[in-house]
């Protein structure tokens, strides 16, 4: 068992901004990766709107870099997935991976939230290559060409008004004869002479060529005739799924599975902090996932600050209390 002041849980923006936050203030850190660092944002080709990179970069670059700033100060990383936690007897908390548990003085949770996929043939193999889960990360990147929009929500219609800004036409396809959008966002989609609305219809395959999005395979549900039309990009728009499930009896959870935090980031257990979209279900941008991670770090320092003569000392023997 491995005792750590704090274990950061979820290594994209958030979580590896905290992990430069905590690092630094001299706090012994380990960051549990999961699959992927950096988190979605991994899968990522083009990040054009994160600050301090006028020429852009990628999802992967990005990610490496502030993992090596946060290395740099110390903050160790945990490739494995979490298999369990116990926050109910207060702290330490006990965190435990595939291979390793983790004693953690305090803990930060950023393991964030998936978009919803359709799983069709092709739409893995075009993810930032055409396919995206975010208008606004992407939306630049499709000037000029032909947009498509799945949903029929809020989310979809909204992105969809925002995606007129670059595209010549933005196809909005729902699978029903009706959308779920509010009224006035449906009063404004429909207004908008840059969007066309195809119902009653889903995509069954993304289709490409040399390595971009080229087209997608439509089937009519009521006809069930299928047929191939051109887009230049593909915006999958049907929810978010928080990835709470680890947390379900632990912390407090909202009805849609988000985390509920306090103005400090804490959670409903005291020293258990959140930051990024498992708990913002709104802005799910890397820059505000950062700034999550900060505040969170920083509301985590000073209650182990608070608490320091209460702290056992860390190469104490590793026995849970």
């Amino acid at each position: 068992m491995k005792r750590e002041r704090v274990v950061i849980i979820g290594a994209g923006p958030a979580g590896l901004t905290a992990a430069i936050y905590t690092a630094r203030a001299q706090l012994s850190t380990t960051v549990i990766t999961g699959k992927h660092l950096g988190g979605q944002i991994s899968t990522t080709h083009e990040v054009e709107n994160f600050p301090a990179f006028p020429d852009g970069t990628t999802g992967p670059e990005l990610s490496e870099r502030m993992k090596q700033q946060a290395e740099k100060f110390g903050a160790k990383f945990d490739y494995e997935y979490v298999t369990e936690v116990d926050f109910s007897s207060g702290t330490p908390f006990r965190v435990k991976t595939g291979s390793d548990e983790y004693l953690a003085d305090s803990v930060i949770v950023t393991i964030g939230a998936n978009p919803r996929e359709l799983h069709i043939p092709g739409e893995r193999d075009y993810v930032g290559r055409g396919v995206s889960y975010c208008a606004t990360c992407d939306g630049f990147f499709f000037r000029g060409k032909e947009i498509s929009v799945v949903g029929g929500g809020d989310s979809a219609l909204q992105e969809a008004i925002f995606l007129t800004k670059f595209g010549t036409v933005v196809n909005i396809i729902h699978r029903r004869e009706e959308l779920r959008a509010s009224i006035a966002l449906q009063t404004r989609a429909k207004a908008n002479p840059k969007i066309n609305f195809i119902y009653n219809t889903v995509v069954d395959e993304v289709k490409g060529e040399n390595g971009v999005v080229k087209s997608m395979m439509l089937r009519n549900l009521k006809t069930g005739e299928v047929t191939e039309k051109p887009t230049g990009g593909v915006f999958i728009f049907i929810g978010y799924d928080p990835n709470s499930q680890l947390f379900k009896g632990q912390l407090d959870l909202d009805d849609t599975g988000y985390m509920k935090i306090d103005h400090l980031m804490q959670s409903s257990v005291e020293g258990v902090f959140a930051a990024g979209e498992i708990h913002d279900s709104v802005f799910r941008q890397a820059i505000t996932a950062s700034g999550d991670g900060c505040k969170a770090a920083l509301s985590a320092i000073k209650w182990l600050d608070e608490r320091e003569d209460q702290l056992q000392p860390l190469d104490a023997e590793a026995v849970p209390s």
